[in-house]
């Protein structure tokens, strides 16, 4: 691990857990923040990036807003350059992130955990945009999450699915594991891509997602992670029991 020269930090599942702090995690990320840039990756899309960062503040973890990439930043960073129009599938608050962008002749329709708002009238509605020729844009695409009873949740992954057979179509994706998402949070660092450590709890979006950007990568076994996601084939460079474990391999 001596070429590493950088840390990307999955935020949910590595640094806290529901509504409980990973305990030793705000001094482990400290000390690391001394010795290295540290970027923060989130794909969570129910939350703005300010709720975000007053989350980890309040977890005791030094984030600058700067240090913060989110697959709603990502997205709406996204919509602006192609100047687009879009109907949302998210939360109340995810979707007031874009007002600036909505329109009833949107040009992309973007999903994001929509929770409760994953209904019958919002997929028809997203279902009938496509069909008319929207795109769909995935903030994110993952399975499943860890909740804050400690149980694993169905996240947009599936809703996203059922809208890309529907439409006949294929969602692009935004957040991780997307190789853009992973480079601009590397590039703002001043680094290589090889030059860079990801750590996170899912052995998709965080594993497999930074290994196909060129990263090396760490599994931790907090948060979503499974015995069973040893099995899939992908193999990170690290194993930890958790997050300060890292303290010993950087």
């Amino acid at each position: 691990m001596n070429q590493i020269k950088g840390l990307l930090f999955d935020i949910g599942g590595v640094l806290y857990t529901g509504t409980s702090v990973i305990k030793g995690a705000p001094a482990t990320i400290a000390a690391l923040q001394k010795q290295f840039p540290v970027r923060f990756l989130t794909n969570t899309t129910r939350r703005l990036p300010e709720a975000m960062l007053k989350k980890l503040t309040g977890f005791g973890f030094a984030v600058k807003e700067e240090e913060l990439f989110t697959a709603l930043s990502a997205t709406k960073a996204f919509l602006t350059e192609k100047n687009a129009a879009a109907l949302t599938v998210m939360t109340d608050e995810a979707s007031s992130y874009f007002d600036d962008f909505i329109s009833e002749t949107p040009e992309y329709v973007v999903v994001g955990d929509a929770f409760t708002n994953f209904d019958y009238a919002h997929l028809n509605k997203a279902f009938r945009a496509l069909n008319r020729g929207a795109g769909l844009v995935a903030a994110a695409k993952n399975r499943y999450f860890q909740d804050d009873d400690g149980a694993l949740s169905m996240d947009a992954g599936g809703f996203i699915a059922a809208l890309e057979f529907a439409g006949e179509t294929s969602a692009k994706i935004i957040g991780k594991p997307s190789e853009t998402f992973f480079h601009l949070a590397v590039a703002s660092m001043g680094l290589k891509p090889d030059e860079v450590l990801m750590i996170g709890d899912d052995i998709e979006s965080d594993i497999k997602g930074a290994q196909d950007a060129g990263l090396m990568t760490a599994l931790v076994k907090t948060g979503k992670f499974q015995q069973r996601d040893l099995e899939r084939g992908i193999v990170p460079d690290l194993l930890l029991e958790d997050v300060n474990a890292l303290l010993l391999h950087v």
